[in-house]
């Protein structure tokens, strides 16, 4: 059977700087599956977001490329991508690899009707989840958390950081928006790292309208980029990935 050719199919040059970074295949066992082809598959599936068993099938079957896909994020190489992707696009974009400023907001969506813990967000009026998203001033993901709705900003900002910042110890401020104003929250992330400092970004009280706020509009367009293509939202980093 002829290969068909999709957009979202890698291009020989991006699969020479992926390969290196994939676990090396098992010795022993069944041969090999082609690991550019389960790659493909991942992303036309993120892409076109449809559901893991209805993937064309001119790529492998959907339970092979599920059970990989899930491998590689429980050990951790998903993540290997993910950071040495962000790397490379930091340095195609002029900035240094590691970033020393990030943008923390939140944002609530409703629940599917699927298993899981939920809450309601009182103040959007959502009964679901809250997604907790950390990025650098690209847009790049530099860690999420997901929560019930009712979790405030504060609470979950605290579980995501107290994951991320073992490993981000470049990062010297940190944006947010008003819903994490408070000197508690603050103080909680000096102890956590003494060198980075909680900037708040306020709205203007004057402005009558829509206007969009300086530096966190960087994190409703990467949210914006998520719906996009996908119901689910990246994993987080982990300690041992790529440098940030």
């Amino acid at each position: 059977m002829k290969i068909a050719k999709y957009d979202t199919d890698l291009t020989d040059a991006q699969w020479a700087y992926l390969q290196p970074l994939l676990p090396k295949p098992a010795q022993r066992g069944r041969p090999p599956k082609n690991r550019r082809r389960i790659l493909d598959a991942i992303l036309h599936l993120a892409k076109c977001g449809c559901p893991w068993r209805y993937l064309p099938a001119n790529f492998p079957k959907w339970k092979t490329v599920y059970h990989i896909f899930r491998q590689w994020i429980t050990s951790h190489h998903w993540a290997v991508l993910h950071d040495a992707l962000r790397v490379l696009v930091r340095r195609t974009s002029g900035k240094r690899s590691r970033p020393t400023a990030a943008i923390l907001d939140s944002q609530s969506v409703k629940s599917a009707g699927h298993r899981g813990v939920v809450g309601y967000d009182a103040a959007k009026k959502i009964k679901g989840r809250k997604r907790h998203l950390l990025v650098d001033t690209l847009g790049l993901v530099l860690g999420v958390a997901v929560t019930p709705a009712n979790v405030t900003e504060r609470a979950g900002a605290q579980l995501l950081l107290a994951q991320v910042l073992r490993w981000l110890t470049w990062l010297r401020v940190l944006w947010v928006d008003g819903g994490y104003t408070g000197e508690a929250f603050a103080q909680w992330v000096k102890g956590l790292r003494p060198k980075l400092a909680v900037e708040v970004v306020k709205r203007s009280d004057t402005n009558q309208g829509f206007h969009v706020v300086p530096r966190c509009w960087i994190v409703e367009r990467t949210t914006a980029g998520w719906c996009a293509i996908t119901k689910q939202p990246p994993p987080v980093p982990r300690p041992g990935s790529a440098s940030p």
